[in-house]
């Protein structure tokens, strides 16, 4: 996969049999946050969603940002991932809920 960081639009894409699949980031206080996971469901099921959150936190780490997430496939994906100590963003909302 080849995965794109658009940091003019705090996102990180990649195109996948010509659809699109992202994952958008806020910066705020040290963190980078995880607001929205969208991979549409003609590409789905293929871990791309997964690739899409890694490389945003592996991002977020490699420039000293803390992994937050609003997102809830980011918060399971960091339940899922305790080594990058993240935790659930101020505005989650539960099961389901993205911030945009």
């Amino acid at each position: 996969m080849d995965i794109v960081h658009d940091k003019e639009k705090s996102k990180f894409r990649v195109e996948v049999d010509g659809v699109t699949a992202y994952v958008a980031y806020a910066l705020a206080d040290g963190a980078l946050d995880i607001r929205h996971t969208i991979v549409p469901e003609e590409i789905g099921g293929r871990g791309i969603a997964s690739a899409l959150v890694k490389a945003t936190y592996d991002y977020a780490l490699e420039n000293g940002y803390k992994p937050v997430a609003t997102c809830s496939y980011a918060v399971v994906w960091l339940q899922r991932h305790p080594e990058y100590k993240g935790t659930t963003g101020a505005d989650f909302g539960g099961e389901g809920s993205c911030a945009l």
